[in-house]
């Protein structure tokens, strides 16, 4: 096991790596910028090095930094968390390069797999369903040559990176070539690389994500789904585990396929397989997440397995401990994301408590929000037996939680769950339409 790993990120996740490997008795470093010399997880980790100023390209993206201080303080791993190089083949490379071990897939199998259109054609030979579309297309004659016998309306979509990013819904021809450069330049900025591909628009539809760990002995285990149709602008707001729209015998149908395929294509570390779960029961396959997802406390919560400490043994060479028969997909998880709405300072916080009540942050009393960074303040997670339950409980944690000084997005969490439509668990990727 690693005596030292180097948290290469911030925020939330930062802190919540760190209180992994304090558990595991491995000693954290963390980089900072001046911006966050405040925040939470530098105040936390056992050593910490500041990076610079705010600019995320000159510091937590800057690659030969990172691995400059992973160096300096002789940390034998680093862990990426999500976002910034999470899922950077190059950065991966590097650390390779440096006898760093990269808390993560291989370089190799980064570079395959983070490319959402020549993942599809692997996934396709493992016979789960894949959303009709191209391949790379470089041109807009290209573009339209393929909408037109896809047929609209049709997703533009960027062919690395997230976060809802270089994501265009295209109706007309019109719209197509008003909007395909402005996704390449996107894409080009985001993920330095403006390649795009296109994909059959499918709606009505649920966004379904199943959750996988594996080792280096070809042991696969698939964690259950999370249901994350609550979505703005294709930016996730809600997540709940298990979906209400899936029964028990299609659950474990597509655990089992969706094992049988990790363990043909070689897949090693944690990741996520990303499905629309159309009005016919159908799944289709959008893309995998090869790194730790923002809501993976939802799955935890659910199934008692850590997927932060998982991923470190893994990365240290250990062997999955379970298998497939142990995971018992019981009760109910749900999650809802606190983003701030505004800068300032937090002059109240109140955080929500109780048996099986979560709040991952980084923020404190006195910590002054700035606009350099994403805008999530933390994750409000709770579990039950059952949804009800787990519904009654999240609606009085959002009411517990107080955060003064920032405006937040509290108060429209609120008004979701409190809506009949999330509560009898009917939604879909339409329910945030004209709110």
């Amino acid at each position: 096991m690693f005596k030292k790993i180097l948290i290469a990120n911030r925020g939330e996740i930062a802190v919540r790596i760190i209180r992994a490997c304090k558990e595991m008795g491995i000693t954290s470093v963390a980089v900072y910028t001046e911006a966050d010399s405040k925040s939470l997880h530098v105040a936390l980790a056992d050593e910490k090095y500041c990076i610079g100023k705010a600019e995320s390209k000159t510091s937590y993206l800057n690659q030969e930094l990172i691995i400059s201080v992973a160096l300096l303080s002789k940390a034998e791993a680093i862990h990426p968390g999500y976002g910034f190089l999470s899922e950077n083949a190059d950065f991966a490379k590097l650390c390779q390069k440096n006898n760093i071990v990269f808390i993560g897939p291989n370089p190799e199998s980064m570079k395959l797999f983070s490319n959402k259109s020549k993942l599809k054609e692997i996934i396709t030979k493992t016979g789960i369903k894949v959303i009709p579309g191209t391949v790379v297309i470089k041109t807009i004659d290209e573009a339209e040559k393929a909408a037109s016998a896809i047929g609209y309306p049709l997703m533009l979509k960027a062919c690395e990176g997230g976060g809802g990013r270089g994501i265009r819904l295209i109706f007309n021809a019109s719209m197509l070539k008003a909007s395909f450069d402005e996704a390449t330049r996107e894409a080009l900025q985001a993920f330095a690389n403006g390649d795009l591909y296109i994909e059959k628009y499918i709606s009505p539809a649920r966004h379904i994500e199943f959750q996988i760990l594996a080792d280096e002995n070809k042991n696969v285990v698939c964690l259950g789904e999370r249901d994350c149709s609550i979505q703005r602008k294709n930016q996730k707001l809600i997540e709940e585990s298990p979906s209400p729209a899936i029964s028990e015998t299609k659950r474990l149908e597509m655990m089992e396929l969706i094992t049988k395929a990790i363990k043909e294509i070689g897949y090693i570390g944690a990741g996520t397989l990303e499905f629309l779960l159309d009005s016919n029961g159908d799944f289709w396959f959008m893309e995998m997440n090869l790194r730790l997802q923002v809501e993976h406390g939802v799955t935890e919560m659910l199934t008692g397995f850590d997927i932060v400490k998982w991923q470190i043994r893994i990365a240290s060479g250990m062997k999955l401990d379970f298998t497939q028969k142990d995971i018992k997909i019981k009760g109910c998880a749900i999650e809802c994301r606190i983003n701030a709405k505004s800068c300032g300072t937090t002059h109240l916080l109140n955080v929500p408590g109780g048996p099986s009540v979560r709040f991952d942050t980084f923020i404190v009393t006195g910590y002054t929000m700035t606009p350099y960074y994403d805008s999530l303040l933390g994750k409000l997670i709770v579990f039950a037996k059952t949804r009800e339950e787990s519904l009654r409980k999240l609606r009085a944690s959002l009411c517990e939680l107080v955060i003064e000084g920032v405006e937040t997005n509290r108060g429209e969490q609120l008004q979701i769950v409190l809506d009949d439509k999330f509560s009898n668990g009917s939604y879909d990727l339409t329910f945030m339409n004209n709110r």
